[in-house]
């Protein structure tokens, strides 16, 4: 017998914090029963526990791994569309892992996968500050003027104040490609950055995120984060 926050945490799906969230907003059956309480005691061996509709169990080894998402993927497991998500790409690995963190339906490139809950959801909390690079196609041709204005930062949708490092890297006139360094990720934050200085995006790729990189990996492809890797992820977070 075991609460409903710590079994969620050794299954991998987010830290025992971010599984009182999950249950708050309703994402998380006990016996296809939605929960209200972080403190339910539960069965692991007799209940079935679901999170967005997906079954979790207990990790017996942790896995971390790097994807390089492609356009048109969903960043979830499970859509009761049955739109392609995530999950077709790493169905080879051994146990099931999660998306840290989000990427847009269109946006494609690298994303971290694992079933480690508690390094998952400090590399997804805001206040951690992880970087992440972005490479983004805009029409037009990108100034220092416009770079300038989201460095200062730009009041999104969502009330918060969005800001990054942009700079550009190469321009035909007609299109620019653009830089972006953020260390926080609002809900669609680039695209609206990019269209509050008048640069409407094109295409967008997450080119590095917390300083892992891509580095030749095609798209749909994935690979194991190397123990060098994962030291640094943990030492970013201070585990």
């Amino acid at each position: 017998m075991i609460r409903i926050n710590k079994y969620l945490s050794q299954c991998g799906v987010t830290s025992r914090r971010g599984a009182d969230q999950l249950i708050a907003k309703g994402k998380v059956t006990v016996n296809d029963t939605t929960i209200e309480g972080p403190g339910l005691i539960i069965d692991e061996e007799k209940d079935t526990i679901k999170v967005n509709g997906t079954i979790v169990t207990l990790v017996k080894e942790k896995y971390y791994i790097l994807l390089n998402k492609p356009a048109n993927v969903l960043t979830t497991l499970h859509d009761p569309f049955r739109r392609k998500t995530v999950m077709h790409f790493t169905r080879k690995v051994p146990s099931r892992v999660y998306p840290v963190g989000r990427l847009d339906y269109d946006t494609d490139g690298a994303l971290v996968l694992t079933n480690d809950g508690d390094l998952a959801y400090r590399l997804a909390h805001p206040k951690y500050g992880i970087k992440k690079r972005y490479h983004a196609i805009v029409k037009g041709m990108f100034t220092k003027e416009a770079a300038q204005k989201i460095a200062d930062g730009i009041k999104l949708t969502d009330g918060h104040i969005g800001r990054a490092e942009a700079k550009l890297l190469m321009s035909t006139g007609h299109t620019s490609r653009v830089e972006l360094t953020l260390t926080e990720g609002h809900k669609r934050e680039v695209k609206q950055l990019l269209k509050s200085v008048g640069y409407p995006l094109k295409t967008l790729r997450r080119v590095e995120y917390a300083g892992l990189r891509l580095a030749g990996l095609r798209a749909g492809r994935w690979r194991y984060i190397n123990h060098r890797e994962i030291r640094h992820l943990m030492d970013l977070e201070g585990l």
